[in-house]
Formats: structure tokens, sequence, C-alpha cells
């Protein structure tokens, strides 16, 4: 294994890509000369030419199209969306084209098409970069929605997104790119299963994306508590992975489920509907929820902070479910 960042595994995973197989193409806002907003782009502009990197107009619409349209053809391009808020854009083209021509052509067509897109709060982009919207997304039937935390993941879920027939959204948490981590090469990446990122017994912790690193120190913290959390890394939300959560919470009977989004009609309501359908009878108190305060997410730091999860939030809620009953 070797260290790197995440944003150099996502730059490894999309040059591996274009290396591998010649259909494969790069497209967005300033994925070209200037390397990608986030830099994950960087130089490839210049080893595989204008035709395989291409810089695209500023409409979301256009070129979230053109490439639906472009793995109609045959080929399988990836769409670079620079940040979540600005895919809203581009709504009409994936709910009604990307997600719905194999429905509606009968299984005749299929679209393999991967988007990209930085996600998530923390960097003090104020109110209209910062949102969190994976679960939204997650609500489309004819996608896969996946959230890596990892610089594994970063790099094996997009080179296996490539090798899907349907549509692949990867949402990169954007205050993940400067983190690092073990890269591990010989790693076989599931676009369908969750991880257990840390084993435990008292208390079952789920997550995704950049929350898992939050979960995973307030883990350490009750740990010195003497309370053991075991922690989930979900890393796909559509198809998500009940069994894996249902397992947990069947030998800890709690559960905390950690969700950036904002927490009405969060994707964190819909585990926990799960794990009520799926197992009620194994809890022994109330699913609870860390979600983003329900305001546009702050500018100012100190507010940011205080409005998204935090270590503090997550180290809270597991107190209160596991203090003893009396």
């Amino acid at each position: 294994m070797t260290k790197t960042t995440y944003r150099e595994a996502v730059r490894a995973g999309l040059r591996d890509a274009l290396l591998g197989d010649p259909l494969v193409f790069l497209m967005g806002e300033d994925v070209g000369r200037y390397g990608g907003a986030y830099a994950c782009s960087r130089g490839l502009l210049e080893e595989f030419g204008p035709e395989r990197i291409r810089d695209t107009p500023l409409s979301e619409s256009a070129f979230v199209g053109a490439g639906i349209g472009a793995a109609l053809g045959g080929m399988r391009p990836i769409v670079e969306v620079m940040t979540v808020n600005f895919s809203l854009l581009a709504l009409d083209q994936i709910v009604n084209n990307a997600a719905a021509i194999r429905h509606m052509s009968g299984g005749q067509f299929s679209v393999p098409l991967v988007v990209r897109m930085a996600t998530g709060g923390g960097r003090q982009v104020a109110a209209q970069h910062s949102h969190s919207l994976e679960g939204w997304y997650a609500h489309i039937p004819g996608i896969k929605v996946v959230t890596p935390a990892t610089v594994t993941d970063a790099k094996g879920m997009l080179l296996a997104a490539l090798k899907e027939p349907d549509p692949v959204f990867i949402f990169e948490h954007a205050y993940l790119y400067p983190t690092e981590g073990e890269l591990d090469e010989a790693a076989t990446v599931d676009l369908t299963r969750a991880a257990v990122r840390r084993p435990g017994r008292d208390v079952t912790v789920i997550t995704f994306g950049g929350s898992l690193w939050k979960a995973l120190e307030a883990a350490d913290r009750l740990a010195g508590e003497g309370i053991e959390a075991e922690v989930i890394d979900l890393r796909s939300l559509r198809p998500l992975d009940g069994p894996t959560i249902l397992a947990s919470v069947a030998k800890t009977h709690k559960a905390v489920i950690v969700d950036e989004g904002w927490r009405t009609g969060s994707f964190a309501a819909e585990i926990s509907a799960q794990i009520m359908e799926g197992g009620f009878y194994e809890l022994d108190g109330p699913v609870a929820r860390v979600c983003s305060a329900e305001v546009p997410i702050p500018y100012p730091k100190h507010l940011e902070d205080a409005a998204l999860p935090n270590v503090a939030a997550i180290v809270q809620a597991v107190r209160q479910l596991t203090r003893p009953r009396g």
C-alpha cells in the first residue's frame, strides 16, 4: 500500500481509466487547462489531449446531456460537475433521461455514464456551495449513488463505476481532497456493499462520505469511556446495504446515524425507517440521528462548524443512547 491524498487517488483513477480504455473521456467545467476545480485532473490534458479531456461551457444541462448522448453512442464518459449544487441545473437530464432510458426503452438502451461531483460543507464556501444532496439522488431509481470516504474507494469506486452498464453518480466530499490515507491497489471495490470500519459491541454508528472520519474520531473518544462503537461506512446509498446495517444493529441493539444532510427528509430518515422495518425487535431504544441544522449552511466558520454534524454531537448522541435507564 502507498500513502497518498484523496485528490491524488481520484487523479490516479482517472488516469488509469483513460489509459485502459480509449472509449473513456473526461468532460466538465475547467477540467482541462485549469486542471479541475479541485485539481483532480491536473496534467491530464497535457497527457491525453483535448479530445479526451474536454472543457465545457458553463451549462450543466448541456454537458450532462452531452455525456448521456455519448454514453448512448458507445463511449464511456466521465462527467465532472464542479459542486453538487450545480447539478440541480441538470436534474431534467438526470431524472428524465439518464435514470429512465433503460426503462423507457424496454431494456434496449443503457447509459454507461459516470458523473462525479464535489459535495458537502466545512470549507467556508457559504450556502450555495455547501450542500449535501446525496440523499436526494439516492431517491431516484435507475442510478447508483456512491460516496467514497477513503483513498482506496476514491480510486476503486471510479474504476468500478466504469464497468457498470447504467449511470453511477459519485459524490466526493470536498473536505476530503487534501486528506491522506493508505491506497490499497489490490483491494476489490464493490459498489453495493457497506464496510465495517471499526468493530464494536455497544452501539452502531452509521455514516458515509466526509462524516466517516468524524464518526471514527467520536468512536475513539467513546472508547476512552468504555463505550465500544461499531462504525459502518455505507459507501453506497443506492443500492443500500441493508443486511450489513441490520446485522450490526442485531449485535449492538442501538443505532446512531450521522448524515450531513438536513434532518427533515434526510437519508438518515430512510436508514432509520429500514432499521425499524427490519430490526425493530432488536432495538433497545429509538434510533438517533445527527444531522445538519435546518438552515442554509453559514459562511462564518464558527457558525458553519455549529451547523454541521461534529464529533461532540456524535459523542453526545451515543452517550444519551447508551446511558443506563432508571
